[in-house]
């Protein structure tokens, strides 16, 4: 045990005395009340403490106390369904030992410990195992089995393993070296966990989400970033990802956001039920909420320890959704830190190691091989779509540059296309995907061969409407050539019945990716056959066709009719022309 004392105090950051032998990252306990901090500075036996709790009343000479370690994350049983805090307090605990406000110094056990799961043995006395191996399974909520692996450092023979009730901290087997093995699992959150590979994106993430899906697609164990001013729907964006994305864990992070928007989420997700297995969203949800009136300190802490969770769910050959709302307010905290440390500052003030911290954070990502000895039969991923809050909706600030370099996906968020209604309000000029190419194979195998053909004329007609918007307002439509005034009217049906979705409607709120693509084919369909009428009939008469109300209908089919409506519909839309024509 090292022990100093407190020599300064400026906010968050505390200056100790007396703590030979500390490191960088080192776990202390700050003052009477025994405040959480970790250590960001060394200077022989000075130390600059990181406090994550407020540090209003700490007086100078009041004890620092660490035992040598890093912030360590609790992984096991019971993850699944508990909120927490930036430091892995479970806020459900805390609230009923201090009520509705956190009392300083306060903690909990991020595990229950007196809870017992019923372990199931999947290897036997004798079997050699090691680091990432997994030895059995409990049953941790109805959707998800949780796997329990052997931990770093340990390898051996199974000497016991007995199927049956234990807590987390009970030896559920024990190896011919004497080592026991049990449930729980301590992990650094600044290290990222160990894999066997690396493997090569080529399945996307399916949100059930248009605009995500066709025009930017992101793929399992990629990134995003959703950058937006405020009100555009970034939080809005992130919940509907969360809840209809086909990841079998979803981590939700809300880092530094408001209280008002985390109160959303806290009370809304335990009600809503899961649409794959129809159990409650939070059976394979954990929460971490640190909302802006919460010590800044932790904010940065808590994307660690989300991404750690994360991790730990993808080495049990999950696929795992992260949502972090939002990084520029990790970022905000990073600057005041650096502040508070007198360092040097870069671009806007933020530290100059804020492009690596960030690409640190992201590069957490990816689809791997899980370690262990059965390597080839347990592949998962990490997803990470990340929330960016850029002052004044300005793209050119650091912390959204700094993620674009990174992410291999970005969606816009536009505020005129917020305020007009349209959500999401994703601006389909300027997003990107970079994943399109790794996904071709999957598509033609599972969608059909024109999917990216279509996708692209889409956007053409998009990008032509966009040129076309300029002319209009200088001469007026009516000016225009039939062609382009066609061109308008169908980018305007992109845009009202494919792009814009209803995220609450039962029906509209996720759209198959089937039902995606049979759309895009009956809006492409159509268009052709409204071009082969033009010179042919007025071209009001054309703008009576019935087709322009049955695709403006077509998003509220109901998706297990996908099959059995829509090829007939795309027929009647090719045969329309014959008949006006006639």
């Amino acid at each position: 045990m090292i022990i100093g004392k407190i020599s300064r105090i400026s906010g968050p950051v505390v200056n100790a005395r007396g703590m030979e032998g500390i490191k960088i990252r080192d776990l202390v306990r700050v003052g009477e009340l025994g405040l959480v901090g970790e250590v960001i500075e060394v200077k022989g036996d000075q130390v600059s403490i990181q406090v994550y709790e407020e540090t209003d009343g700490l007086k100078v000479g009041e004890p620092v106390k660490s035992d040598g370690k890093p912030f360590l994350a609790e992984l096991g049983p019971g993850l699944l369904g508990m909120i927490y805090d930036g430091i892995q307090r479970p806020l459900e605990v805390i609230r009923d030992q201090t009520g509705n406000f956190i009392a300083r110094g306060a903690s909990g056990d991020p595990l229950d410990r007196a809870r017992r799961w019923h372990f199931v043995p999947t290897v036997k006395v004798g079997e050699h195992v090691a680091h990432g191996d997994v030895i059995g399974w409990v049953q941790e909520t109805p959707a998800i089995q949780h796997r329990i692996l052997v931990p770093e450092g340990l390898a051996g023979k199974i000497a016991k393993i007995k199927e049956g009730d234990y807590t987390v901290d009970e030896p559920v087997a024990e190896l011919d070296t004497g080592q026991k093995i049990s449930m729980k699992q301590l992990w650094p959150i600044r290290r990222p966990r160990p894999i066997a590979q690396k493997i090569a994106a080529g399945i996307p993430l399916v949100t059930g989400q248009r605009i995500f899906d066709v025009f930017f697609p992101v793929t399992k164990g990629g990134s995003a970033i959703v950058p937006g001013p405020f009100g555009s729907g970034k939080t809005v964006t992130q919940q509907a990802l969360a809840k209809w994305a086909d990841a079998d864990i979803v981590v939700y992070i809300g880092c530094g956001e408001r209280g008002n928007e985390m109160t959303e989420v806290l009370t809304e997700f335990p009600h809503l039920e899961d649409p794959r297995t129809g159990q409650p969203l939070m059976n394979r949800t954990v929460l971490i909420a640190n909302t802006s009136n919460m010590p800044v300190a932790a904010r940065e802490t808590s994307i660690y320890t989300g991404i750690t969770i994360a991790e730990y769910y993808r080495d049990m050959g999950y696929d795992v959704a992260l949502m972090a709302d939002s990084t520029s307010r990790w970022a905000e905290a990073l600057r005041e830190i650096s502040g508070r440390l007198e360092e040097m500052p870069g671009e806007e003030g933020y530290p100059p190691y804020l492009a690596s911290r960030i690409a640190e954070f992201y590069e957490r990502a990816g689809r791997v091989i899980c370690l262990g000895s059965n390597q080839h039969q347990r592949q998962g991923s990490v997803t990470v779509i990340g929330a960016v809050s850029p002052p004044g909706g300005d793209f050119s600030e650091p912390v959204t540059q700094n993620s674009l370099r990174i992410a291999g996906a970005f969606w816009g968020l536009d505020a005129r296309l917020a305020y007009s209604r349209h959500f999401p309000a994703i601006n389909w000029l300027t997003s990107y995907s970079l994943y399109l190419d790794a996904l071709q194979g999957w598509y033609t195998k599972n969608l059909g061969a024109d999917f990216l053909e279509m996708r692209r004329e889409l956007l053409e007609i998009l990008q032509k409407e966009d040129e076309l918007k300029k002319i209009v307002q200088l001469v007026g439509k009516e000016s225009l050539s039939e062609p382009d005034k066609l061109l308008l009217d169908i980018a305007r049906t992109i845009r009202d019945d494919f792009l814009r979705q209803n995220a609450f409607h039962e029906i509209d709120a996720f759209c198959p990716l089937k039902k995606q693509y049979y759309m895009m084919k009956a809006i492409l369909t159509f268009y052709e056959t409204c071009k082969s009428l033009l010179g042919k009939v007025p071209y009001e008469e054309i703008l009576r066709l019935p087709g322009w109300e049955q695709l403006s209908k077509m998003r509220y089919v109901p998706n297990e009719q996908t099959e059995s409506f829509f090829p007939s519909f795309i027929r009647e839309l090719s045969v329309v022309s014959k008949e006006v024509a006639a």
